[in-house]
């Protein structure tokens, strides 16, 4: 359920039927009443959250029109590119929520910002050069995957800990709508700076938003109570803890099922995506940034809709709702490439729909994972999830990159909006329909 060609949803869990409920650090319980709008620390964290956020939709367009029109790259190129870029979540993503919740969370996030800045700068040096290849992409994106593991773990993980606990929605709410701005403002910036400076040098934005990041973070205050040392165990035994928390629970299984299943699909559909819009429908990198931009004002009205549809239907049912959503639209993808004439309209309600239904389903979803995981568990909750749901995303970008050179672009984004019509059922299929909300913690 990719918001963009890189962006997927994600999932809650408790770890049997009895949830535990938060412990809010006293810094917390201090801060603020009412809205979020009047907690400054809060705000500043937010601050350097938009323009990362908006610096990342420019990366996201310029890396993959590097590759396609400056490299010449092939299907299978464009799949391992994509593949590099989520490995991380494969291979590290369950030890880097043990490690995590060990650690300042505020702290990691400084780190990744500046590993990741650090990173990308090097792309636009090495085209300069003259010696840029594919193999630095696959490098950079190595690199810039590992760490935004530890950077969105620590992220999501860090919520509790700034705001009161019946402020996480509206936290995640706000968190959200900055994001789908981003993707809003971000691909049509992107496609503008490509056109202006090429996209070797459009990279240089992400790393000024990075930096920015990076700053907010070193003034954000920290209310984060560590770990006592005599509560870590070994690392094996901690993860482990964290995975049977998140499938402890049969409401967050099916949850788990449905994400995971329909991640996967989309990465199939979106990998090829920029060599079938650039290459086989000619688009410019500044349509192509245009559609994105387009799409995702229905991620932003999804943000600011969710706590109406949840109040209308109930928490419970919106998620199976947004299920349905996202796996139905998924097929205007390839229905673009059958009836060219209408592609843009298409691509374009493809988007805005996906975007809606994938933020009503994200914002509902997170806020009852976080609602309901002890803050000693934050990290590795939401690092199995990351690694349920987007560990399967490198598999499918290979995958996505093997079919298009057999079967062509079409048939696999065929196959993939398939996947993400079936992906629905785990809780389309299940107990959400009785329900009106979901389980909150219990004392």
């Amino acid at each position: 359920m990719s918001q963009s060609p890189g962006s997927a949803a994600e999932l809650p869990q408790p770890a049997d039927d009895t949830p535990v409920e938060l412990e809010a650090p006293t810094a917390v319980r201090d801060a603020p009443k009412g809205s979020l709008w009047r907690d400054g620390n809060f705000l500043t964290m937010w601050s350097g959250q938009a323009l990362a956020q908006l610096g990342s939709q420019v990366t996201e367009l310029a890396i993959p029109v590097l590759a396609v029109l400056l490299l010449h790259a092939s299907e299978f190129e464009v799949g391992l590119l994509n593949a590099a870029g989520v490995a991380a979540f494969l291979v590290v993503g369950l030890p880097a929520g043990a490690w995590i919740d060990r650690m300042r969370k505020r702290r990691v996030m400084i780190w990744a910002d500046a590993v990741r800045a650090a990173a990308l700068a090097a792309l636009p040096l090495l085209w300069w050069l003259g010696a840029l290849e594919m193999w630095h992409l696959y490098a950079v994106a190595l690199v810039v995957g590992v760490a935004t593991v530890f950077f969105d773990v620590s992220y999501q993980s860090i919520i509790p800990s700034l705001v009161r606990p019946q402020q996480i929605a509206e936290a995640n709410g706000k968190l959200e709508a900055t994001r789908e701005l981003a993707n809003i403002g971000g691909p049509a910036i992107g496609g503008w700076l490509i056109g202006i400076i090429s996209a070797p040098f459009a990279i240089l934005a992400t790393v000024g938003t990075y930096v920015a990041s990076f700053i907010a973070l070193l003034l954000t205050r920290d209310h984060e109570q560590p770990r006592a040392a005599d509560d870590h165990g070994p690392i094996l035994r901690e993860i482990g803890e964290g995975l049977r928390w998140v499938f402890g629970n049969p409401l967050l299984r099916r949850i788990v099922g449905t994400t995971g299943i329909s991640n996967f699909f989309s990465t199939v559909s979106f990998t090829l995506l920029p060599i079938f819009l650039l290459r086989e429908l000619g688009l410019s990198p500044a349509a192509f940034g245009v559609i994105f931009s387009l799409g995702s004002i229905g991620g932003l009205a999804g943000a600011a809709a969710t706590p109406h549809i949840v109040r209308w239907i109930g928490e419970a049912r919106a998620i199976p709702v947004s299920a349905i959503g996202f796996g139905v639209i998924a097929c205007f993808l390839p229905l673009a490439a059958t009836f060219p004439a209408v592609a843009f309209p298409l691509l374009v309600a493809q988007m805005f729909v996906g975007s809606f239904t994938v933020l009503l389903y994200n914002i509902t979803q997170v806020t009852f994972r976080q609602r309901i995981t002890p803050a000693r568990l934050l990290g590795r909750m939401n690092a199995s999830v990351r690694f349920c749901v987007w560990g399967v995303m490198p598999i499918a970008a290979l995958l996505a990159g093997a079919l298009g050179t057999w079967l062509g672009v079409v048939p696999t984004m065929w196959i993939g909006a398939a996947g993400q019509l079936l992906a629905g059922l785990c809780v389309v299929i299940g107990p959400f329909w009785s329900m009106r909300e979901l389980p909150d913690a219990q004392g």
